[in-house]
Formats: C-alpha cells, sequence, structure tokens
C-alpha cells in the first residue's frame, strides 16, 4: 500500500453505497445482508461518517452517533483486507475521533466483535458494566406495550 495515495473523507455525502455494501460483504462477518436503501439511513444518522479511498476505490469505512459531550458509540469499522497492516486502521480511527462530535465526548463505546488487539492499542479497554441490549424484534412477540398516546 503506497499511503501517500490514501485520502481520507469525513462526510455521509461522499460514499458510494455499494463500494460500501461490497466492503462489508468482502471483509466483515455481521453487515453482509445489509441492503443499500438501510446503509443510506444509517449513514445520514450517523456523524461522523468516516471513508478512506485509494483513488476511486473505498478501502475503509467508520461511523459513529454522538450526542457531542457525554457518549458515542462506534459502529461498523471495516478495513478491505489488502489494506490491513499499515496502520490504516489507526488513522481511520483516528479521524474518526479527532472530528469535532467525538473529541470532547466522555465515553465512546464501540461496537465490536473482533480486532480487539487494534482498539486496544489506541486505548479502548473491555466494558464489564451493565450494558445491555434491546433488539426491536423481541417487541413484536412482547406482552409488553411501548406506544403511548399523543395529545
Amino acid at each position: 500500500m503506497n499511503s501517500s495515495q490514501i485520502q481520507f473523507d469525513t462526510g455521509p455525502k461522499q460514499i458510494d453505497l455499494s463500494q460500501l455494501q461490497e466492503l462489508f460483504k468482502l471483509e466483515a462477518l455481521w453487515p453482509k445482508e445489509r441492503r443499500v436503501e438501510d446503509l443510506e439511513s444509517a449513514l445520514s444518522n450517523s456523524e461522523p461518517v468516516v471513508s478512506a479511498w485509494d483513488g476511486e476505490k473505498m478501502i475503509a469505512f467508520a461511523r459513529a452517533t454522538s450526542d457531542g459531550i457525554y457518549r458515542a458509540i462506534i459502529w461498523d469499522v471495516v478495513i478491505h483486507p489488502d489494506y490491513r497492516g499499515d496502520g490504516l486502521g489507526q488513522k481511520l480511527l483516528g479521524t474518526l475521533l479527532n472530528h469535532p462530535r467525538m473529541n470532547r465526548v466522555e465515553k465512546i463505546y464501540l461496537m465490536t466483535s473482533d480486532r480487539q488487539q487494534l482498539y486496544k492499542q489506541i486505548g479502548f479497554k473491555f466494558n464489564l458494566s451493565a450494558t445491555m441490549v434491546l433488539s426491536n424484534r423481541a417487541l413484536t412477540n412482547s406482552s409488553l406495550s411501548l406506544t403511548a398516546e399523543m395529545s
């Protein structure tokens, strides 16, 4: 990899959704079935969105959601296999973490199930707190009603 040719972009408008979908299918285990329409919605509700490009080819991607001060969550970190091992992941996350929506945040959570060594090098630690997840699919089978009347 010639790192002088790699360009970083911090806006969702520059993302080629079909390239992002292909990068997910090639590299990641979790998002293989994501539809382009859903990716578009996810990007429009995320800030910052960071991508890395080798010419016209998207080679890395990460996004976050943040309130800008207290909490942020990093999602969907993915790097093309041909570009791993030269520090691209650290540069990608450095760009994301230094973004104005992220650089003052008190706690940043990272949603990941692999490559923990990379994240530990950057300073992430395992979170042993009582983090919980609610899947929307569970709501359809639940007797709990989460709707409220609007007046």
